[in-house]
């Protein structure tokens, strides 16, 4: 019983810090999302109405939504996998005994995680202009006709997941390179002696070894990535032709553009619904891989 309330007593604050910044919001705005809060709520609470789920049965027939929804899985579908590829890649570059320099580049592939989204957009936004561009200038010496990348609602959102997979990857690196460096070196040693070729040893050693942490990277990238707002909202405000506005961006308009509260708090539960279901399927895939 001492160890026990011991441990309770050191669990408690951080199990308070949690209730008070995560729990009480989360049902404050649950409670919200059956409401019709608006602006005339805020300038007067008794102006408050109970609607029970017709904010839900209104986001659900808006084509608004439906196409928020499906840029954010597009998103979501390319996104995901380039992040991990590019930052499994760069990880196995970095863990590898020809890598030189290795502390540089693991700081410069990690910077721009922490550099502002606004600084990085900016210096994106002069690369992929269409007149004065580097990279049109560079498409321009082979032949190949300027694109208006943040301008044509076909280019626009590939460049926003170039843009966040570039941003990102540095910290999946991270979290590869120590999953990498928990792989006891004796598999490999043995693995080379009895004649095993550098993919077969990725095969067989270093990817099922790497399961349980590519299984985090993902369920964490997954989050983040459906949580798409600041990239297109600094970079094209949900354009051209909305083609970039994002459940985030949809739920931001209806909150702080359009003051439908109320609104805004349905459309974050419902990605909050279409996300535990995503990550669920993750868990549920990874355990049966794990078991197999």
């Amino acid at each position: 019983m001492k160890v026990e309330r011991a441990a309770w007593c050191f669990v408690a604050p951080a199990l308070l810090v949690i209730g008070l910044f995560f729990f009480v919001p989360v049902i404050a705005a649950f409670g919200a999302s059956l409401t019709d809060f608006d602006l005339y709520a805020l300038a007067d609470i008794r102006n408050l109405r109970f609607v029970g789920f017709a904010n839900y049965q209104r986001l659900l027939q808006l084509p608004e939504f439906w196409d928020a929804l499906g840029h954010t899985l597009y998103f979501v579908a390319a996104g995901v996998p380039l992040s991990i590829f590019a930052s499994l890649t760069a990880a196995l570059l970095l863990n590898s005994k020809l890598a030189r320099c290795k502390p540089f580049f693991r700081t410069a592939l990690f910077a721009p995680v922490v550099t502002t989204v606004v600084a990085m957009a900016v210096i994106w936004n002069y690369l992929f202009h269409t007149r004065y561009g580097w990279v049109n200038y560079a498409l321009s010496s082979i032949g190949v006709h300027p694109i208006d990348w943040l301008g044509d609602p076909h280019w626009a959102m590939p460049t926003i997941i170039l843009f966040a997979v570039w941003k990102n990857f540095g910290y999946n690196m991270i979290i590869f390179i120590a999953g990498l460096q928990s792989i006891p070196e004796d598999l490999y040693e043995a693995a080379r002696i009895d004649g095993a070729s550098y993919w077969q040893q990725f095969r067989f050693i270093t990817w099922p070894s790497l399961a349980p942490t590519l299984l985090l990277v993902s369920m964490l990238t997954m989050a983040g990535y459906f949580q798409l707002f600041a990239e297109p909202y600094v970079m094209t405000q949900g354009g051209p032709l909305q083609s970039t506005v994002s459940v985030l961006y949809f739920m931001y308009d209806e909150g702080f553009k359009w003051w439908r509260v109320g609104s805004a708090s349905a459309v974050a539960f419902l990605l909050f619904v279409l996300m535990f279901i995503v990550a669920t399927l993750q868990l549920w895939l990874g355990r049966r891989g794990g078991n197999t």
